[in-house]
């Protein structure tokens, strides 16, 4: 098996890779479920590449994303589901019909044309999608009513965010900040309960409740909140960066030293940021 730049290829070394007799033990065990969390995980390694510029790691990302489409769809046609030809069959269906202006279909040639044109082609599509849906017996539908516009396959705090900004265009909203932390104070007192009840469904509960109004609040403050927690998470990368580093000039590592000596290490890093910050104002 030599690599190649035709899609065939990877298909076949995914059809070898999950033979039953011959394959690799790790993918042949693996299902739809399993795979779910790695192809989130390579979505967030395109969008961190394309962040950082690195065209190189862009390739080699895509790829990797790639790989997970090519995943699943042996999968389902393992499980007579529906192939890779299928999946390309359907977005290139889909990319046509929706582009009928550009592919010699309609004359809309104006901007509000096109989108009057592409809302009457969605909702073709919706109607298509609830029969086939019908057909298999599926009958809970997340993309119907109001929010159904806000997709699930978001990241929780996206797709938090996006619900409430919907929910907003008719009223159900707060009026300003101060009520929402007003809310997160009872979200809170309610999680302190959970707690001590040791309720771990309750808990998990609670801390959902507590984080969508945390959410609420900075979508009234317009900080995004995924931005905002992708800031703290490079600030905290940052910090306990310089605790291991000081550690390691110390000849001490991060088992063996205590939580209060880490714990004075990182109010330091805090000292030096703040420092910093003030130096270039």
């Amino acid at each position: 098996m030599e690599p190649s730049k035709d899609i065939s290829r990877l298909i076949e070394i995914m059809a070898a890779l999950r033979h039953p007799e011959t394959g690799c033990p790790w993918d042949i065990e693996q299902s739809f479920e399993t795979i779910k969390p790695y192809t989130i995980e390579e979505a967030y390694e395109v969008s961190d590449a394309i962040e950082r510029g690195d065209m190189d790691d862009l390739c080699d990302e895509l790829g990797d994303l790639l790989l997970q489409v090519v995943f699943h769809a042996r999968m389902a046609e393992e499980a007579g589901e529906f192939s890779f030809g299928d999946v390309v069959n359907a977005i290139t269906t889909k990319m046509i019909r929706r582009h009928p202006h550009v592919f010699a279909r309609s004359e809309a040639d104006t901007p509000d044309a096109v989108k009057i044109q592409w809302d009457e082609i969605k909702q073709a599509e919706k109607r298509e999608r609830a029969e086939r849906r019908a057909r298999r017996g599926i009958t809970e539908d997340f993309k119907g009513g109001f929010l159904g516009s806000v997709q699930r396959s978001f990241p929780a705090l996206t797709e938090a965010l996006k619900l409430q900004e919907r929910a907003a265009k008719v009223g159900f909203d707060w009026s300003a900040p101060e009520p929402i932390l007003d809310k997160i104070e009872e979200e809170i007192d309610e999680l302190r309960v959970a707690l001590r009840e040791g309720d771990r469904g309750k808990v998990s509960d609670e801390l959902g409740d507590l984080i969508f109004a945390v959410v609420n609040i900075g979508r009234h403050v317009k900080t995004d909140p995924e931005q905002a927690l992708r800031g703290t998470n490079t600030k905290f990368r940052r910090r306990f960066s310089h605790i291991e580093q000081v550690l390691d000039q110390e000849g001490e590592t991060l088992e063996a030293a205590t939580l209060e000596r880490m714990e004075e290490i990182w109010q330091a890093a805090k000292a030096i940021e703040r420092a910093v910050t003030a130096g270039a104002e």
